[in-house]
């Protein structure tokens, strides 16, 4: 059976964190009982608390893609139209806190064009030209080509000298 690594807890852990938080503990005492980080079990609290323990199980480390239409309207949610985080987390089914504090951010900033897709890397017409040979490049050039004549011109006077004589 193959293991997902991207998840570090496994499901028996939030299992236990999802009875915990039914039975009305917080999330530092759900992590010391279960001897998890409590910035991990804040974040189980804050998915438990909007879409409640069938997200918190079937959560599996895949990092979720959310559309430009989603984030807008999540983003103008908060920001124009008063409605909390956790609110519009719950009402768009957004399962992390993080995304749409940056999404606020940049719509505060520069309005819905700034919740646009980038284009992924490298732009194009930029690939790298060749560069000019350097001075020292050339210098090099010059040497090994004067050193292969020296050469020659040894062989030949050694020729000559042997047939000359």
């Amino acid at each position: 059976m193959r293991v997902d690594l991207r998840v570090k807890h496994d499901i028996e852990a939030r299992r236990m964190a999802a009875e915990l938080f039914k039975q009305g503990h917080g999330h530092r005492s759900t992590a010391k009982a279960l001897r998890i980080p409590h910035q991990t079990v804040k974040q189980w609290r804050q998915i438990y608390r909007a879409f409640g323990s069938e997200a918190l199980l079937t959560m599996d480390g895949k990092q979720a893609r959310y559309t430009y239409e989603q984030k807008v309207a999540a983003a103008s949610a908060v920001v124009d139209g008063g409605a909390t985080k956790a609110e519009a987390m719950a009402e768009l089914g957004i399962m992390s806190r993080a995304p749409l504090e940056r999404w606020c951010r940049l719509y505060r900033e520069g309005g819905a064009e700034a919740l646009r897709p980038k284009p992924k890397g490298r732009p194009k017409g930029s690939k790298s030209r060749p560069r000019g040979r350097t001075r020292e490049q050339e210098l090099e050039e010059r040497c090994r080509r004067l050193e292969a004549e020296v050469a020659y011109l040894k062989k030949l006077r050694a020729l000559v000298e042997r047939d000359g004589l």
